[in-house]
């Protein structure tokens, strides 16, 4: 049965504490967790001693929520400056150590960086990031832990098909796919029957938002940096979940049909697009409700 976690990109006006209470609160299950290196409030920070870790672990179990996943920022694992990409794996796997005690299995995964401009003609940044996610793969697997490369504009791992080729290429039990059926659309890219039937036996987590096209129209925004898409370049507004374009009663019925019964995990995207999207006391609760409603009536 699956199970709807939020993310903690939907509280940047919370510290990390606050936002548990809250998603207790809200009545959800889980909690996915930032972890950064830019002082964000609503996250672990990447240097963060492991006592404090434990702490959080101890925070979400006494509020009953499962640490659905953590969320780094890291996205030179396909870099050809060798020692680039070796630091990223290093910071990688420190966050798969904090993810072991956290409790999470899926540690969201960048598909390497790839914005507007740069390409790969002979497949070298391909090769540098199978190096290092069947590296972290492997160091994630004796505690359970899944590295999950999310469909994510800036990157390797873009449109289903795509996403599904380097899933295959990587070849690694423990390295799957993070299915976001917004961030597909905002190329526009594959609706979600094609990206679901392309991805499904790898799809290992779900992210979930809205959102409606500026001016009606689907147009390819500038991607250039892997994170968020610069305000003057976005072509589409952010939508508590319902009040957008995305048909999540087909969605989440096809992922169902597919045999996926893992987290849908609320990207309330507040952090960047705090004009669109209300508090999340009240959208994040507005659309749990309505995920939630949907996920009843497929028992």
């Amino acid at each position: 049965m699956m199970k709807i976690a939020g993310h903690t990109m939907g509280t940047p006006e919370y510290s990390l504490f606050e936002a548990i209470d809250l998603f207790a609160e809200i009545g959800l299950q889980g909690i996915e967790i930032i972890i950064q290196t830019d002082g964000y409030k609503c996250a672990i920070p990447l240097d963060a001693d492991m006592e404090y870790v434990r702490e959080v672990r101890a925070k979400a179990d006494a509020a009953g929520l499962e640490v659905s996943g953590v969320t780094p920022y890291m996205n030179l694992y396909n870099s050809l400056d060798e020692a680039q990409r070796e630091q990223s794996a290093k910071e990688l796997k420190r966050v798969i150590d904090m993810a072991e005690i956290l409790g999470a299995k899926n540690v969201r995964i960048y598909g390497g960086k790839l914005v507007d401009g740069e390409t790969d003609p002979d497949g070298r940044k391909l090769n540098q990031l199978v190096k290092t996610m069947r590296e972290c793969g492997d160091y994630g697997k004796p505690q359970g832990i899944r590295l999950v490369l999310e469909n994510h504009f800036g990157t390797m791992t873009t449109t289903a098909a795509r996403t599904a080729e380097i899933i295959k290429e990587i070849d690694h039990p423990n390295v799957g796919i993070l299915y976001d059926q917004a961030n597909i659309a905002f190329f526009p890219a594959e609706e979600y029957p094609e990206a679901i039937a392309l991805q499904k036996d790898k799809i290992y987590y779900v992210h979930c938002k809205d959102l409606v096209y500026r001016g009606g129209v689907a147009r390819k925004p500038k991607f250039t940096m892997v994170s968020h898409v610069n305000e003057e370049d976005r072509t589409v507004y952010s939508r508590v979940p319902g009040d957008g374009i995305l048909d999540w009663p087909g969605i989440l019925k096809t992922l169902k049909e597919s045999g996926y019964d893992g987290w849908v995990s609320m990207e309330y995207e507040r952090r960047w697009q705090p004009q669109d999207l209300p508090d999340a006391k009240e959208g994040m609760k507005r659309g749990g409700d309505y995920i939630r409603g949907i996920l009843k009536s497929l028992e």
